[in-house]
């Protein structure tokens, strides 16, 4: 059986490097996470099994190169059309237009292939299996097993035996050297998309004879491999085909022993990983990135400013009055996705720290609301709301306690981890969590059991938060923590201690989250795993990035107008690619965030 693990394990491991490679490429140079890099790696295996059936007929063997190239030219396709328009706004921004690729591609690979699995192909010549010390392995495990380090070995001789590898790597390690010495960086990037793309598809297609195609293959496969990425060093092949054998043999053996662990372990290794190698194996500390501009600057607000919210809080005010009860309860909802997307926001604008599992902590505070509020029977959602910020706080300040010192992507990828951890405890832990089946039957207290009234207090308790998330923005505490990141070095040789601002910062927002977590709950009547997911945290960047980061508008901007739009969207046949291009252009039109399009927002006339 060991043996049957550790060969499973290895052929995984050479489909994830596949596909960690492509993405390590398209990062080292561009500097774009791309989120949009899963959607690849799904084309490719659709793309696989459309050549190598009827109506082509192809075979397997050549349906894998014409998915790779094709995929690679998709991927060219993306750069030129989505992604080079939207270069010089932050980075973040440029996440986000990937966000809505993917979205893009979900919807159009329903539209081509149906909502069916696809089962793969065999691969003619390798359909037998293999016995070794008495167990019996495919023999195509064997091939992928050979094919990743040929294929590293092919990336590196293209990158260090041709004058445009030599150019991707000087881009990697300096890119504006590079581009002042004269290379056309807008030829690089596109040229570094297509072999990614093409890394992503090759990877889809070839594990086609041991998983097939469909439609979830892109949320699958992203998490694994931003994992083996940060893993093995951002920008490092090498570090990404190690890391990729770590994880592969690590998820292949977990399985036998500690199968409890199975849905988590990946990030737990990666955590311990980079407890010892802050920077990955193979890794390089990142350089410090400045938010400039008055986009960040944060100025208090004008009297026209003033005037535009107290227009904005009568116009909350007055939505029970002129609008029915499906009006009262998706601006419950717009609220309670304010909240949360003002929580993050505050750890992103004025803090520069980017969470990718900022999630976890709306869930603690959720779960702590709904464990809590059943068990009494007076007073119970009173206490329910007020525990659960000072749960998902306390949460938040053991968790950053051991991630502050991070910085980057890697402290972005350990925030995704430990909302894995969340998810996964809620999943399995189903005696106190109820598992999938979720915990049910949580309703407001009776005086507040009416929606008007439970709109009005989940008014009143969001802008309390945000008067206070506000008013720590300008106080000096926010303006040590902007010092901090803008100018981390100048920061720390005037005796701040950065660090413990971050942490503190990290702590608020987290319980600002739980407060958002508990209201959603009594909202909802209902609590599940999926609260904890990649979807929800992705869902708060993407309300934070739609609005803009330099005020306090852009999470009131963004949470409202994404849930509306969801909600209007979501009725229709093809949402996904409408609201995938919605926020592109979004991403292209407002680069700063729709309150960045007026200078109201920024506080100056």
């Amino acid at each position: 059986m060991l043996i049957g693990q550790l060969v499973t394990g290895l052929a995984g491991a050479s489909i994830l490097f596949f596909i960690a490679a492509g993405l390590s490429l398209i990062f080292g140079v561009t500097r774009i996470v791309n989120f949009a890099h899963g959607s690849l790696y799904m084309l490719g295996a659709y793309i696989a099994v459309s050549f190598s059936g009827p109506p082509f007929d192809l075979g397997f063997w050549i349906a894998v190169p014409v998915a790779a190239i094709l995929v690679g030219c998709i991927g060219a396709v993306i750069e030129l059309t989505c992604l080079k328009p939207v270069y010089r706004a932050p980075a973040l921004f440029q996440l986000l237009a990937t966000f809505g690729v993917l979205l893009i591609i979900q919807d159009l690979s329903l539209m081509v292939w149906g909502p069916e699995d696809r089962l793969g192909p065999r691969a003619p010549g390798l359909e037998g299996a293999v016995e070794i010390l008495g167990a019996t392995v495919p023999a195509y495990d064997f091939f992928l097993i050979a094919a990743g380090p040929v294929v590293l070995g092919l990336l590196w001789l293209i990158l260090h035996r041709t004058r445009w590898g030599v150019l991707v790597r000087a881009a990697t390690e300096d890119r504006e050297m590079a581009a002042a010495l004269g290379i056309d960086q807008r030829l690089l990037f596109t040229g570094i998309f297509i072999l990614g793309a093409g890394l992503a598809g090759l990877g889809g297609a070839l594990q086609l004879p041991k998983g097939g195609a469909d439609l979830l293959m892109d949320l699958t496969v992203i998490a694994p491999a931003f994992v083996v990425v940060v893993l093995g060093g951002m920008g490092s092949l090498v570090g990404a085909y190690v890391a990729s054998i770590v994880i592969g043999l690590a998820n292949a053996f977990g399985v036998i022993l500690l199968p409890q662990a199975t849905l988590v372990l990946m990030f737990v290794v990666m955590a311990l990983v980079l407890a010892v190698r802050p920077h990955g194996l193979f890794g390089k500390p990142e350089t410090e990135e400045h938010n400039e501009g008055p986009a960040h600057a944060y100025r208090p607000w004008s009297r026209p400013v003033r005037a535009v919210w107290f227009a904005v809080l009568a116009a909350a005010l007055a939505i029970p009055a002129v609008g029915g009860d499906f009006a009262v309860v998706l601006a419950t909802d717009a609220v309670i996705a304010i909240l949360f997307a003002a929580s993050l926001h505050f750890l992103i604008g004025p803090g520069g720290i980017v969470s990718f599992g900022h999630a976890a902590f709306f869930a603690v505070g959720a779960y702590a609301a709904a464990l809590i509020a059943p068990g009494l029977p007076v007073g119970g959602m009173e206490l329910a709301l007020a525990a659960a910020p000072v749960a998902a706080g306390l949460a938040a300040l053991i968790v950053g306690w051991l991630i502050v010192r991070l910085n980057g992507i890697y402290f972005a990828m350990l925030t995704l981890a430990v909302a894995q951890i969340v998810w996964s405890a809620a999943v399995q832990w189903s005696a106190v969590t109820g598992g999938d089946d979720g915990l049910l039957g949580l309703w407001p207290s009776a005086w507040a059991d009416d929606r008007t009234v439970y709109y009005y207090l989940v008014l009143a308790l969001s802008l309390t938060t945000l008067l206070l998330l506000h008013r720590a923005v300008h106080a000096p505490f926010g303006f040590i923590l902007r010092a901090g990141r803008d100018a981390t070095l100048r920061a720390e040789a005037l005796g701040i201690d950065t660090r413990r601002q971050r942490w503190l910062a990290f702590t608020l927002a987290g319980a600002a989250a739980g407060l958002a977590g508990a209201l959603y709950v009594f909202a909802k009547g209902s609590i599940f795993p999926d609260e904890a997911a990649i979807a929800r945290s992705v869902d708060g960047l993407v309300m934070v990035l739609m609005g803009g980061l330099g005020s306090l508008g852009g999470p009131i901007l963004g949470g409202g107008l994404f849930t509306l739009l969801h909600d209007q969207l979501a009725r229709l046949e093809h949402w996904r690619l409408m609201l995938g291009a919605a926020i592109i252009a979004i991403s292209i039109l407002a680069p700063g965030g729709l309150a960045g399009l007026s200078v109201l927002w920024s506080g100056r006339r």
